[in-house]
């Protein structure tokens, strides 16, 4: 049975694709619009997948029921009339004329399609989906499950468990009531946007105290001791649907919230750590509830607040279960992939295998990918010569050696990424032993705020050397100390950028100011070209580790062809580009294929 899973018009709209049970081909919509976040109808993601079957769909699963979110749209408006009613008037329109006529945009984008899919929709739950995303992908053969993100109809949190094929839910926490909205409240306070910077919030954290910590616990809500708790509403205004928070909160936390264009200050530090800490002691006593209710040893999460990988680290070294697994795509676009699963194991017969040890998720290398004619057509369609390399061992040593001499590679490599990390197919890599890197990476090329940190992959079998980490972590999904980092007595009493140089460990360029990393590990048989890069940097350098962010700028989607990936290095300040078999170095690049200004510095938004 072929099904295509969906998620559309709320955030990050995906297709996925399921033949018999099996993982076949997943993407985000925004990879093909590049519009970041693209919540329309995801037609191009849905070509891409079933491009990739083996015949017409027999099921198309929506990842949320309609017309339960629209009953809490309107009890919600009800409740809190007649506040929010410029917000309600202003969503209804999108209401009426697209979003309860789902099963019509469906039928027309698989008509356009050349598939018929008439009698062939169904509907999952959101969190259902969220779970269906976790655990039937896991290598668990069974598990507890952990859905935590804003709100999908009602649910905002999810505890369940599951067995061989079959999942279910035991218990949840309904809106308004959100770890997810609580700390997109805060995400917007401290002037970023929700939905797309709470992970800048949390890489704030560490250059702050939590000194909010209690004034959050004593006045934003009543948490209790199996983690479920209430929101104290008086001092937010997501429920009137104009902003986050309202005046009361910025009283409790001495002033308005902080502009995007405005500098930061230690009061947004210190809210970030404020809430991070929140968050966690949320998660780890859901966790440990959630332990004592289903007495598994596993656990697998999902749900936008499942990205958060310091609270996994955390989860993973003090929580109750002896391991994790975290969905690639936790947020919105893995409820495309978790409503077609949701749908497979509810059918009579189904059956899972699990090992205990691989997952179902190949890599999360589910994207588009390029073969070498349509490489070699872009290349020269912008007249760029490019080396041929024989071999991929001989591209990854090409690779490897300019790393090594201090220059940054843009990487696009096989099928892209389903999800929000650079797994080592859509990525950039620089030295992580470089002092200046991050600085390089964040001002010359992602032109992005030069606080945030950027992530390590690690040859798996050497990980133990450099990170105190207890499991593999092939998803860049957990944060682990870095061993030996050094942190100066005084260091939070420097401004943000002073810290930002300080020489932290051998690593310094994926050291966070905490001495922490979110760390990649790299297997050989999984992932096997960037395990042969990082073993020929390892070779010349003695250190397997290398810097590894999204090709990508600020402000863009990720890239996913290879005309992408070309633009991309030209406009930043990259040094090598490998496409394919390809090798391009800018350097031996006549100065008139470079645009005649390349931006150099950060703006924000």
């Amino acid at each position: 049975m072929r099904i295509l899973g969906l998620s559309a018009f709320y955030h990050d709209s995906a297709a996925a694709l399921l033949e018999d049970g099996v993982i076949v081909a997943a993407a985000q919509e925004e990879r093909f619009t590049r519009i970041k976040h693209d919540s329309t109808f995801p037609r191009h993601a849905v070509e891409f997948c079933l491009s990739r079957a083996g015949g017409p769909p027999d099921a198309i699963v929506y990842y949320e029921k309609p017309l339960q979110k629209f009953e809490r749209i309107l009890r919600t408006a009800f409740a809190v009339a007649p506040g929010g009613f410029r917000a309600f008037t202003a969503a209804m329109p999108v209401w009426m004329r697209q979003k309860l006529w789902i099963p019509l945009e469906i039928e027309d984008a698989l008509r356009a399609c050349g598939h018929d899919a008439t009698g062939k929709i169904h509907f999952a739950s959101h969190h259902e989906a969220h779970a269906a995303s976790a655990f039937f992908p896991s290598p668990f053969p069974r598990a507890a499950v952990l859905t935590l993100d804003g709100v999908g109809e009602w649910s905002t949190a999810t505890l369940g468990r599951g067995d061989g094929s079959r999942l279910e839910l035991l218990h949840e926490l309904r809106f308004p009531h959100s770890l997810g909205l609580l700390y997109s409240a805060f995400t917007h306070f401290c002037g970023f946007r929700v939905n797309s910077g709470e992970y800048k919030l949390m890489g704030l954290a560490p250059y702050g105290e939590p000194r909010y910590r209690d004034l959050i616990l004593r006045e934003l809500l009543d948490l209790r001791a199996d983690g479920s708790f209430r929101l104290r509403l008086d001092h937010f205004g997501f429920l009137h649907g104009e902003r986050m928070t309202n005046a009361r909160f910025a009283r409790l936390f001495g002033g308005p919230p902080r502009l995007p264009t405005a500098e930061l200050t230690q009061r947004e530090c210190d809210l970030a750590h404020s809430i991070q800490a929140v968050t966690e002691e949320i998660v780890l006593r859901i966790a440990r509830h959630l332990h004592a209710l289903t007495g598994e040893e596993n656990l697998c999460l999902a749900g936008g607040v499942a990205l958060n990988c310091v609270a996994n680290g955390r989860l993973l070294r003090e929580g109750p279960f002896r391991r994790l697994w975290v969905q690639p795509a936790a947020g919105d676009a893995g409820g495309a992939l978790g409503a077609a699963l949701a749908f497979h194991h509810a059918q009579p017969g189904a059956t899972r295998f699990a090992d205990g040890i691989h997952d179902a998720m190949r890599g999360s290398f589910l994207g588009p990918e390029y073969d070498e004619a349509t490489i070699a057509a872009a290349l020269a369609a912008r007249g760029l010569p490019a080396e041929r390399l024989p071999d991929a061992p001989a591209l990854a040593r090409r690779i490897a050696r300019s790393v090594a001499a201090g220059a940054v590679v843009g990487v696009l490599q096989g099928r892209a990424e389903f999800g929000p990390r650079a797994l080592g197919a859509r990525s950039i890599l620089g030295d992580a032993r470089s002092a200046k890197m991050q600085s390089v990476l964040n001002l010359k090329i992602k032109f992005r705020e030069s606080f945030r940190p950027f992530a390590p992959i690690v040859l798996a079998e050497r990980a133990a050397e450099y990170f105190e980490l207890a499991a593999p972590s092939p998803y860049m999904l957990l944060t682990a100390p870095v061993r030996g980092a050094q942190l100066g007595a005084s260091a939070a009493a420097l401004p943000i950028a002073e810290r930002l140089h300080e020489l932290r460990s051998a690593i310094p360029a994926v050291t966070h100011v905490d001495g922490s990393a979110r760390v990649q590990t790299v297997d050989a048989t999984e992932n096997p070209f960037l395990h042969s890069v990082l073993r020929a940097f390892d070779a010349l350098t003695g250190c397997p580790v290398m810097i590894n962010p999204s090709f990508n700028v600020r402000g863009e989607p990720p890239v996913c062809h290879p005309r992408e990936a070309i633009e991309g290095f030209l406009h930043t300040g990259m040094d090598a580009l490998a496409l394919g078999p390809f090798f391009v170095e800018k350097s031996t690049l006549d100065p008139s294929l470079l645009p005649a200004e390349q931006p150099r510095t950060f703006t924000p938004d």
